[in-house]
């Protein structure tokens, strides 16, 4: 049963289920999947995970899941709509909660099973979960503001969970810790993808305390693939994202994540992927329509 909604954008959902449950709606774009009791299997994409009380889901928009249930299960579904990148909402946190959740969506850290591996942050994320449904319940003065607050904090502890800190050594220290510092770029581009002086080659340099040729050099070398393509790519990936899920327009995406304007990010988008922005979105609207038409003439 739905438990609330903000906006049509954030909704809670709470229900038990026994023999196997699977989600109906995909028009979700990310869910936070809460196993309040019982346990079974997480089948997730080509991967199967146990899971039991206590621990937490996330899923993506493609990714496909179900659960086989052992013990009747309890499930508590934290859900964000498409209808979060709907230009007409004004929530405040709105923008905040796609930046969170794309950086999240993208982590190479991210894998199937109970996403949150920090004891005190395990706590602290049920914790929340139940301020939110308390600050329903009470329906007093500002409890929408409130829930809007723990939602990002919920995101923050997720993305922490996921992400490997790192504090780079002085330049006095002779050699760094290279084992793990490609992950760490990575993890850092992740984090900072919007923001277009920190993505400078020169500034992401200085931040792991190396030259531009050192850092450029290092990371082709370990990856195969050149700094300043890797996050040309990433921003690429994103502007699919919202290209497939948002109704933002083109130069408005072109603005979110640093292109000079839309016909800049049009020259590269078509450069890599033979099409305008445009033609795919298009594309994508054509072929979920034929996909669902399908579906349609086979119950009928």
């Amino acid at each position: 049963m739905q438990f609330f909604s903000l906006q049509d954008i954030f909704l809670v959902e709470q229900f038990s289920k026994t023999g196997e449950h699977r989600d109906i709606k995909k028009s979700n774009y990310f869910e936070i999947i809460f196993i309040k009791k019982g346990s079974g299997k997480h089948f997730i994409n080509e991967f199967i995970v146990s899971y039991e009380k206590g621990d937490v889901f996330i899923i993506s928009p493609e990714d496909k899941h179900y659960f086989k249930i052992d013990k009747e299960t309890s499930f508590s579904y934290f859900i964000f709509t498409s209808s979060l990148f709907s230009s007409k909402m004004n929530l405040p946190d709105r923008s905040y909660w796609i930046h969170r959740i794309e950086q999240i969506i993208n982590n190479p850290n991210v894998m199937p099973g109970d996403i949150i591996n920090d004891s005190y942050d395990k706590k602290l994320i049920w914790h929340i979960h139940d301020i939110i449904k308390n600050e329903y319940k009470k329906n007093k003065a500002f409890y929408q503001h409130n829930i809007s607050n723990m939602v990002s904090t919920a995101l923050n502890i997720i993305t922490r969970n996921i992400t490997k800190e790192f504090k780079p050594k002085e330049r006095t220290t002779k050699k760094l810790q290279k084992s793990n510092i490609i992950d760490n770029v990575i993890t850092y581009i992740g984090q900072h993808i919007y923001d277009t002086d920190k993505m400078k080659i020169t500034s992401l340099a200085n931040h792991f305390k190396m030259t531009n040729s050192a850092l450029s050099l290092y990371f082709k070398k370990k990856t195969g693939d050149s700094l300043h393509h890797y996050i040309l790519m990433y921003k690429l990936k994103l502007v699919k994202y919202r290209l497939i899920n948002t109704d933002f327009t083109v130069s408005e995406i072109a603005n979110q994540l640093g292109f000079t304007d839309e016909s800049h990010l049009t020259r590269i988008f078509k450069k890599y992927n033979n099409m305008t922005p445009k033609m795919f979105k298009k594309q994508e609207i054509d072929t979920e329509e034929f996909n669902t038409e399908e579906v349609n003439l086979v119950h009928h």
